[in-house]
């Protein structure tokens, strides 16, 4: 239909569904809406009233509203932030009536033809009724509801269609904002950042280095974000529609909206028959924890961009559906994300900054367990989203992880001086000192899976004084714990694999291409409870060679007045008689030739990966890290490894 029969029909004073012609349009971003007419009965109808506040229950000061078509001019387009189903038609309009108190502003209406989107803006209604006590905080966080379209007495039966009249937020949802080429100083222009503004998330200063304004920017969104939805959970209501396509950023009060709350769920039973309080209680957890994961796919996307690809954000999904834990995204990212990116990538910098705060916050968001999951209020407390002027109290399990972060960091540095070497040495015990599994169960439940190789506090030898032949580059060393069939709790199966490379003798220093091997050292081990001792008078009868156990800085960096005199951990008691020793190689070797390759690895590997004897104890372990002692004091420190990952990477 013509755009000006389109516009002749909006101004005529027929509500859509009466028994009068009624628009319906179907819309694509940013072209020209196509209007079409549906003829119905003509009976005559009063003149429609100017919009009124509902009257209907619960009414009060709930600011629901009846309009009229008549209230709107339509536009003849549409911006392609404003998101809708195929069961959703939307128009731009704005409002006309003078005795309105939205005269003049642009409203957005939403056509919702089926019965489930029907559903969906009757609960937004309701929903609005039900927040109206705390309006302010409605309209700075969720995508206001106004009300709308005066209904038919077809539309009230359920066959016509219904309309909603909500808010107006700028053209671009977040996730079109993520996808502009410039949307880091278009989206500061649009908040209008100012010292007052960065003041909300505890900095004082604008500008910077591109990772310093993303961090800034994010953590004003992020606490906007979690704001609104701590909003709705203090009010008994989760959201379980959050996605980018469904946020948007006001450029008028700068405030992040969560959308109209389309689906917003009660957290208390309908069903007087199933509402008890333990099921109200258990549904109040399953839809915090859904909500929040939600957010951590959200905060994902800002930080990450590349996962806004379809194809990435596919094999991010894909980790955690396959029960892998979020503590190990950052081994599980890094290689896929740098390939494209030689110089760096601003998320991984930002998540890795403030001692590894931002992959913490994104594996508690996350989590495998609904009831492990961070909620609105601690991810408002977590360092991540604090500025550097807030004084903030991280809880041990933050600190816990900032160690291990911070190890990890120097490790992959991989050229160790000697104050490197002191500092890895140093977090490794105060690591030690702060595991949170020390139980015997806990090392069982968390020992299974393939451990890669960091670093060990012992010898290091490499390859570039000692000009060997043949010249050997080791690549990978990991260390697998499996529950065998045969075997019965507490005995697994320990399996060390050590990857290297046969590498020409001729340009080794620049072509490190080369014939590929492996070596494999298979035992089993019993895992017995134990303790190791930090003075060396009490390490008497120990199987550890007294060392320099945690001296130096402790009493610097503990509130302890004194050292533990020992510390709990878990026996690795290894079967010596049953030990099989095997190599692969790529290319054909004899048996000279092989016995030389073979003490190259050892000589560059720590002893106890090929003589898994000189294991003693396990010291520290999570979901993410692990560190065992060797019988000559020296510690290993190991991260879980997603095989799949590493494989496809390399």
């Amino acid at each position: 239909m013509p755009l000006a029969a389109a516009a002749a029909a909006a101004a005529c004073p027929t509500p859509i569904g009466l028994p009068r012609p009624s628009c319906r349009a179907s819309a694509h971003p940013r072209r020209r809406h196509r209007f079409r007419l549906e003829a119905s009965s003509s009976a005559s109808t009063p003149a429609p009233a100017p919009a009124t506040a509902d009257e209907g229950p619960g009414a009060g000061p709930c600011p629901v509203v009846r309009f009229d078509m008549a209230d709107f001019t339509v536009a003849d387009r549409v911006s392609v932030g404003l998101h809708g189903r195929s069961d959703e038609m939307i128009f731009e309009a704005t409002v006309r009536d003078p005795s309105s108190e939205l005269y003049g502003s642009t409203v957005v209406l939403r056509q919702l033809t089926s019965s489930q989107a029907k559903r969906r803006g009757r609960r937004a209604l309701e929903v609005l009724k039900k927040l109206a006590r705390r309006q302010m905080m409605y309209h700075s966080y969720a995508m206001q509801v106004h009300g709308y379209v005066t209904p038919s007495k077809a539309m009230e039966e359920g066959d016509g269609p219904l309309v909603l009249v909500h808010g107006y937020h700028g053209s671009y949802s977040l996730r079109h904002w993520l996808q502009l080429s410039d949307w880091l100083p278009t989206l500061e222009a649009t908040l209008a950042l100012d010292e007052e503004q960065v003041r909300r998330v505890g900095d004082d200063s604008i500008g910077g280095p591109a990772v310093t304004r993303q961090l800034r920017l994010i953590r004003i969104l992020m606490r906007d974000l979690l704001i609104g939805v701590n909003y709705l959970h203090s009010h008994g209501m989760a959201h379980t529609e959050l996605r980018l396509e469904n946020v948007h950023v006001s450029p008028v009060d700068k405030h992040v909206k969560v959308g109209i709350l389309g689906n917003a769920v009660d957290f208390q039973d309908s069903d007087p028959s199933n509402s008890t309080v333990t099921s109200n209680n258990e549904r109040r957890k399953m839809m915090i924890a859904f909500d929040m994961r939600c957010v951590g796919f959200i905060m994902a996307k800002m930080v990450l961009r590349e996962l806004m690809d379809p194809s990435t954000f596919l094999k991010f999904k894909s980790f955690l559906n396959k029960g892998n834990d979020p503590s190990c995204l950052r081994e599980f990212l890094v290689p896929v994300l740098s390939q494209n990116s030689p110089s760096g990538n601003i998320g991984l910098q930002m998540l890795d900054r403030n001692w590894g705060a931002g992959w913490n916050l994104l594996a508690l968001l996350l989590a495998t367990k609904s009831d492990k999951r961070i909620s609105c209020i601690d991810a408002l407390r977590h360092p991540f989203l604090c500025g550097p002027k807030w004084r903030i109290s991280p809880t041990v399990n933050v600190l816990r992880w900032g160690l291990g972060s911070t190890a990890v960091r120097l490790a992959e540095d991989y050229i160790y001086g000697h104050p490197q070497r002191r500092r890895l040495a140093h977090f490794i015990e105060l690591m030690e000192v702060l595991n949170p599994n020390s139980r015997t169960e806990n090392w069982l439940h968390l020992l299974p899976g393939r451990w890669c190789l960091l670093y060990s506090t012992g010898k290091h030898i490499g390859l570039t004084f000692r000009q060997p032949i043949p010249r050997v580059l080791i690549t990978d060393a990991f260390l697998t714990f499996a529950q065998a069939p045969e075997f019965v709790d507490p005995v697994l199966s320990l399996t060390s694999e050590i990857g290297f490379k046969i590498m020409p003798e001729s340009d080794w220093p620049h072509d490190k291409s080369g014939t590929e091997g492996n070596l494999l050292v298979t035992t089993s081990a019993r895992i017995t409870s134990g303790r190791i001792y930090t003075n060396t008078e009490d390490m008497k009868g120990s199987r550890i060679t007294p060392s320099s156990y945690l001296r130096g800085k402790w009493g610097k960096s503990s509130n302890m007045k004194q050292l533990p005199a020992s510390l709990p951990a878990a026996n690795i008691n290894v079967d010596e008689d049953e030990v099989d020793v095997s190599m692969s190689c790529g290319s054909t070797l004899n048996v000279n030739s092989a016995g030389k390759v073979l003490q190259e690895v050892r000589t560059q590997t720590p002893p106890e990966m090929f003589d898994l004897s000189k294991i003693v104890c396990g010291t520290y372990i999570d979901s993410r890290l692990m560190i065992l002692r060797g019988v000559n004091g020296s510690a290993l420190l190991f991260i879980r490894s997603n095989h799949a990952s590493r494989v496809g990477e390399r």
